[in-house]
């Protein structure tokens, strides 16, 4: 029998993965804290521009404070995108169209405007307080046992993450240029040498995809939360899954995502040279220098990956710092495979190269997730808020990449 590529391999345990998680939902209207006390989640969407929201804001809040038991989630529309969307988002689940605030959304409806306290506050109050009363029936009492603050839609962007990001991990450029690098260096048979280097490699390629997913997430941050754009963005990475899906089919022939034979020549004098240097500063710089360089065509294998994702990012409403941390979270996902790899090489003084085959499954696998996704940001871009839609993916990806696997092409 045949063996599955690495690639495969971990793509099923990133699914398995994900069936001992509990499963995401909706945006929940309730749930139980950890004392089993019925909680009423209140979505309050509002504009400082907005005279009437301005008013029902103070309201709104000391009836936060007023009932222990009301779940808050305020969000102001006018200076946040992604607010906006989320708005849009809700509003659509429920047959609604986002067109004004003051807005209040709590137990499966919608309330817009405020005049006063007395009236429109009050009526407010007096419903939160019968869907309380109804639903503390609702909810099945085993919800008790998620952590305190712990809601299913919380659950969706680190899966998410974990699964994009270890499907973009399999990179055949990057393996290239590394199984190339640690090939030459165990001729040296020296296992500092190649675990210094190598983690070099390793930590500066994260560090420039780090940078590069950064201007994606940048760029889609100021152009805003606008529906063409998340349809052009999923134009894009059509065309590169294409690319890679052309790849696995007629390798080497046409227009491709993977390193060019004619820069292949100048990678390898780099490395060479790099080799050539025998004090730690100049090994260092070097390898630094070359891990910038070979990233700059690694970012082309598979673009689609931190495209899709930080597009899907940004409809995200989250705090800068966040932002961030999601890509980092992504980065030491991609770049986990890489580092496992160097460990492997140090261990055995080996040398392996990437083998035409591999690299062609790796264009399949990566391709046909990447097309996957493409096709919902055009069409469903809301979908991708569930990490059960990218796993599903994965697991068409994955089916489709096995049976490849199994027949000559």
């Amino acid at each position: 029998m045949k063996r599955l590529p690495a690639a495969l391999l971990l793509a099923c345990l990133l699914l398995a993965s994900l069936c001992c998680a509990a499963p995401p939902g909706d945006t929940p209207w309730l749930s139980r804290d950890a004392d089993g006390a019925t909680r009423v989640h209140l979505y309050f969407f509002w504009s400082a521009r907005c005279p009437h929201c301005q008013e029902a804001k103070p309201y709104v809040e000391d009836l936060a404070v007023a009932y222990p038991w009301l779940e808050l989630h305020s969000y102001e529309v006018n200076g946040s995108a992604a607010n906006r969307e989320r708005y849009r988002r809700m509003a659509e689940r429920l047959g609604e169209e986002a067109a004004s605030v003051p807005a209040f959304l709590f137990c499966g409806q919608m309330r817009v405007g405020y005049a006063t306290a007395e009236s429109t506050g009050e009526a407010l109050r007096q419903a939160l307080l019968a869907c309380r009363a109804a639903g503390a029936a609702a909810i099945p009492e085993e919800k008790s046992a998620l952590p305190p603050g712990l809601n299913p839609e919380a659950l969706s962007l680190p899966l998410f993450t974990l699964i994009i990001a270890g499907l973009d991990a399999f990179n055949p450029c990057a393996f290239f240029v590394l199984l190339f690098l640690l090939s030459l260096l165990a001729r040296e048979h020296s296992r500092a040498r190649m675990g210094v280097i190598g983690g070099v490699f390793v930590l500066c390629s994260g560090l420039v995809y780090f940078l590069f997913m950064a201007a994606w997430l940048n760029a889609f941050l100021l152009i805003g939360e606008l529906r063409a754009v998340t349809a052009v963005a999923g134009a894009i990475a059509i065309f590169l899954a294409l690319l890679n899906i052309k790849d696995f089919f007629r390798f080497r022939q046409g227009p491709t995502l993977s390193i060019p034979d004619s820069a292949k020549p100048a990678l390898y004098r780099r490395v060479r040279g790099l080799l050539a240097g025998g004090r730690w500063p100049a090994l260092l710089l070097g390898t630094v220098t070359l891990a910038v360089a070979a990233n700059s065509y690694e970012l082309l294998c598979t673009a689609g990956f931190p495209m899709v994702y930080t597009r899907t990012l940004t409809l995200h409403a989250l705090s800068p710092a966040a932002y961030y941390a999601y890509l980092a979270l992504y980065n030491l996902v991609y770049v986990l495979p890489l580092g496992l790899i160097v460990l492997g090489f140090v261990y055995s003084l080996g040398q392996r190269k990437l083998g035409e085959r591999e690299g062609r499954l790796l264009k399949l696998l990566s391709g046909t997730m990447i097309l996957g996704l493409g096709v919902l940001l055009v069409a469903a871009p809301h979908w991708l808020s569930s990490p059960w839609v990218a796993a599903a993916l994965l697991l068409a990806a994955v089916a489709v990449t096995a049976v490849a696997a199994r027949m000559r092409w």
